[in-house]
């Protein structure tokens, strides 16, 4: 189906749709532009049991259904846009690997605190965060699966981890500091569908890093399931710390016969240390921090939204198939985006230079110091 002509929508989005004659709460979602926060809009705006949805962004995002406004989710003011809402949806997150890590901790942090200030000062009763099951940490003792009640024990030494654990901590506090302030958070496992982070990029390489010794287990988490998650939250169907994720896990085996990707495995050391120089020296977005995900389990059991009668409509065959799909004719080697040319140099590079050390930026680094 084509989309409607550019300057059509831009009119339709101008005006503000009346609230529908349908008795439900009255939902605000910030970051509703983009991503999940605009899927998640356009589900809403479709259900029957959600009586109108206030959409907030930084720009104004495609779903004409909704009442738009436009600001930084930091600014003070989002208090007045969000007043006649129920429950306000937090998902303007910034969870970029290119981003400037202090940049996107000053956002994330001090967006999520002026939105849990803001929904208090206008009268909401629910707020609902969306973290990780990375904040569980991924540790070799981990039960499986981790049950949401499970100690968070990440530590922030991998990407956006350190800004989740802080978000995290003020849904904690907000109860206390806003009295009849419910805060409701959400933790999907590996998130596929349209998404780029760390793990989805390790499906990128030209061999799946197996780090000696490790006991992987892989977990996934569509998109769309994340949203109907989101969805029972709003309504109010389940509360408290909620994980998500497909029923069950993976082991490296079946990821690896799934895929048709080899294995290259490397002494915990080597694969370690070389992850921590390349990102010291800024060859890698990602810190080493990010190789514990990749080597121990941190499987969750959704208890909690199973009780309440949600399921996934996704396996975890089903979603690796898709993300498979997704990162086809993308080449990473230790985070980091190739072209196809520098792909095939650093496929004909050692084994191990072309998974952690990416051969051909190596070059091309050295060649540009040489010439300064």
């Amino acid at each position: 189906m084509s989309s409607p002509d550019p300057q059509v929508r831009a009119a339709r989005n101008q005006s503000t749709p009346p609230a529908r004659g349908v008795r439900g709460p009255v939902v605000a979602v910030t970051g509703a532009a983009s991503g999940i926060g605009a899927l998640l809009t356009e589900r809403l705006v479709a259900s029957d049991e959600v009586k109108q949805v206030i959409a907030i962004d930084e720009r104004r995002g495609e779903c004409a259904a909704a009442q738009w406004h436009i600001l930084d989710v930091r600014d003070p003011a989002i208090a007045d846009k969000l007043r006649g809402a129920d429950v306000v949806v937090h998902l303007a997150l910034d969870l970029d690997l290119e981003t400037d890590p202090a940049a996107r901790t000053a956002y994330n942090v001090r967006g999520t605190q002026t939105v849990l200030t803001a929904a208090a000062a206008a009268g909401i009763h629910r707020v609902v965060l969306c973290t990780s099951a990375m904040v569980y940490g991924a540790l070799p003792d981990n039960e499986l699966p981790l049950s949401e009640d499970a100690e968070l024990r990440a530590t922030a030494e991998a990407t956006g981890v350190g800004d989740l654990l802080e978000i995290e901590r003020l849904a904690r506090r907000a109860p206390r500091a806003h009295p009849g302030l419910n805060v409701t958070v959400v933790r999907p496992a590996v998130l596929v569908g349209g998404t780029d982070t760390a793990l989805t990029r390790y499906f990128e390489s030209p061999r799946l890093l197996v780090v000696a010794g490790s006991r992987p287990a892989w977990q996934f988490c569509h998109v769309e399931d994340l949203c109907s998650a989101l969805e029972y939250a709003v309504l109010e169907k389940v509360e408290g710390e909620l994980a998500v994720g497909c029923d069950g896990w993976l082991e490296q085996e079946e990821v690896e016969e799934l895929s048709g990707i080899r294995r290259m495995e490397l002494p915990s050391a080597v694969a370690l240390g070389a992850a921590a120089r390349l990102h010291r020296i800024g060859l890698t977005p990602s810190p080493a921090g990010d190789l514990a995900y990749t080597m121990y389990p941190w499987v969750v059991s959704g208890s909690r939204l199973h009780d309440a009668g949600w399921r996934p409509q996704w396996t975890n065959e089903e979603v690796l198939a898709e993300l498979l799909e997704e990162v086809s004719g993308r080449h990473t080697v230790a985070g980091r985006r190739l072209g196809r040319k520098d792909a095939t140099a650093a496929g004909a590079a050692g084994a191990t230079v072309a998974l952690l050390g990416a051969a051909a930026v190596v070059r091309r680094a050295r060649k540009a110091r040489r010439r300064i």
